[in-house]
């Protein structure tokens, strides 16, 4: 056994790669996974509760913590005139989004670590499964880089288990971003609550 975890940045675990059958988009696609990554058996629970309750996302999108890429692959598909960054310090599951969008035909994503990503660019769309198990400062630090970046009118959103601290989350969250954004509970679902971060025109 080794101590991977998802968020760790080179996994010591064997590239043992697997084609599995997920629904995404309404539709099922074939993408690829494997061990040493988020969730590489299929879509888990939070992100389909999240992708139920989202709009369609529009302007520049941002998925923090992209896994193999169910978030970025949706949005891709979805907003097809929109460019689709997905951030990860996992190097296997950068490249599995990067190669799960090439086979879907998606020209419009951008796979890499958040260093990779220009730091003037702001994001009118985040949608996020974020990697609670990081722990809450490191988790803390991470919300604190991107969220500042939404865009004027842009909307952040946010899947948390409930055990896991979601409560806790929005009310720090309210603490930390500016007093004119708003932060709300918009869904309840399956042990999970939806977050969403929205900043004034």
């Amino acid at each position: 056994m080794t101590s991977d975890h998802y968020f760790t940045a080179s996994p010591a675990s064997a590239d043992e790669r697997r084609t599995i059958d997920v629904e995404l988009n309404g539709s099922t696609r074939k993408v690829q996974t494997a061990s040493g990554i988020f969730s590489p058996t299929g879509l888990d629970k939070g992100t389909a509760v999240l992708l139920q309750y989202v709009p369609t996302p529009r302007g520049r999108v941002l998925d923090i913590g992209c896994g193999w890429g169910p978030i970025t692959l949706t949005a891709a598909e979805q907003s097809p005139e929109s460019e689709v960054y997905g951030v990860d310090v996992n190097e296997r599951s950068i490249e599995l989004t990067r190669l799960n969008a090439q086979s879907l035909g998606l020209k419009n994503v951008f796979v890499g670590t958040p260093d990779s990503v220009d730091p003037q660019l702001q994001f009118d769309t985040i949608w996020s499964n974020p990697p609670i198990r990081i722990g809450k400062e490191a988790l803390h630090e991470l919300l604190l880089l991107w969220l500042p970046r939404l865009a004027p009118g842009g909307d952040a959103w946010l899947v948390v288990q409930k055990n896991l601290g979601s409560d806790s989350l929005q009310k720090w969250l309210i603490e930390q971003m500016p007093a004119d954004w708003s932060v709300t509970r918009e869904a309840t679902a399956k042990a999970f609550r939806v977050l969403k971060i929205s900043r004034p025109a």
